[in-house]
């Protein structure tokens, strides 16, 4: 089992038992104690420089290395030798940490960007600074899973790149998708008030640039991981056959909608479109549980006072209800519907939209399985 999704399990459980205390994960801490997060640069209570060390999947307090602009662990001081990320001193503010022997300026996030915006363009220093901190929690997450991840260099490499691409002279916006491991987006989605009017134009409950970033990276998953594997025929099984004409699909679903019964079966009416955006958005959902739940357990949360009349999945909903970790994944899906829940009330307890505005029916949590079968089978080999 992918140690990642075993440290995960055995919190979910302890959560069960109300054990009290922080748990590994997305909890930091300063060489002097104090908390600190994913984004930050320095300490605000003692001044040391931080890092987030992408190996190691934490932010760490820095001490000078021995040469100018080198950097090691401060609580390691014969760890290795690292660089700060060139794109520090940028809008982008990333605080992400490289080994000072590769040879590069870039960290492993960064060096996926093919294209970023136009900095002498008034405004997209911010945009692109939102962009950056969406893309590297994504990034992040992706490494922790053990996920294959590395920079393109020409296409059909299998590698990933971005192009972060603002609309042309003439006012056209540019689409964005995945094609052959790029994946483009356009800058404006940065932009609430835009992206905003867009959700509610085509109707959507929820759209992010968190969002944006974990569906596109399902395409390219889909790709890496499903297209031309074992995989395949079973995923025809559990989403459909994704030989059905996919432009066509589209417009039937832009003309008309989806089908009326779709929440029967889909995560979402865009869902309902095709295989392949059946897969993208139930990849991007799993991305979502398994992250806020990592992030919930980290800060000592758990659903086991929470009173609700709830009747939890059991293995009838499972694609693969003989798998060994069956009973741990309905375990984590449970635990992910009793806590979105409860996040539900409080942001309507503070006029504030649902956290979580959407509902799994049994057909998703078997795709949901599916997809972390993939998953666990990717980073296990």
């Amino acid at each position: 089992m992918n140690p990642f999704f075993e440290s995960l399990a055995a919190r979910v459980a302890q959560a069960r038992k109300r054990k009290r205390g922080n748990a590994p994960g997305k909890i930091f801490h300063c060489r002097c104690g104090q908390a600190v997060f994913f984004y930050n640069t320095a300490c605000l209570n003692c001044g040391a420089q931080l890092g987030f060390e992408p190996g190691l999947g934490e932010v760490r307090s820095l001490a000078e290395g021995p040469e100018p602009d080198t950097w090691v662990l401060a609580d390691q001081p014969d760890s290795a030798v690292y660089l700060r990320c060139a794109n520090l001193a940028l809008p982008a503010a990333c605080n992400w940490l490289l080994p000072a022997n590769e040879g590069q300026t870039l960290c492993v996030s960064c060096r996926l960007n093919r294209t970023i915006p136009d900095l002498s363009v008034p405004g997209n220093g911010e945009l692109w600074r939102r962009i950056e901190s969406a893309k590297r929690r994504v990034v992040a997450q992706l490494l922790t899973l053990g996920l294959p991840l590395a920079p393109t260099t020409q296409e059909g490499d299998g590698g990933l790149a971005f192009d972060f691409l603002a609309p042309a002279a003439d006012g056209t916006a540019p689409l964005t998708g995945h094609a052959h491991g790029l994946i483009t987006l356009n800058v404006q989605e940065a932009d609430d008030v835009y992206r905003t009017r867009l959700r509610d134009s085509l109707h959507e409950p929820y759209r992010t640039l968190v969002g944006h970033f974990r569906h596109e990276l399902g395409h390219y998953y889909w790709d890496r991981l499903v297209a031309h594997t074992a995989w395949l025929e079973p995923f025809r099984t559990v989403f459909g056959d994704e030989r059905a004409d996919y432009a066509e699909a589209l417009k039937r679903h832009y003309e008309s909608g989806g089908p009326p019964d779709w929440a029967l079966s889909h995560i979402s009416n865009y869902a309902a479109s095709h295989p392949w955006e059946d897969w993208a958005e139930t990849w991007a959902h799993y991305l979502h549980m398994v992250d806020t739940v990592d992030t919930a357990l980290s800060f000592g949360l758990d659903t086991a006072a929470v009173q609700r009349d709830y009747e939890p999945f059991t293995r009838a909903a499972l694609y693969d209800p003989d798998d060994p970790q069956a009973d741990a994944f309905l375990e984590l899906v449970n635990v992910w519907v009793e806590l979105t829940g409860v996040l539900n009330e409080l942001s309507r307890s503070m006029g504030q939209r649902d956290f979580y505005p959407f509902v799994l029916p049994a057909a998703v949590v078997g795709k949901l399985q599916f997809v972390h079968r993939v998953v666990a089978s990717a980073a296990g080999g």
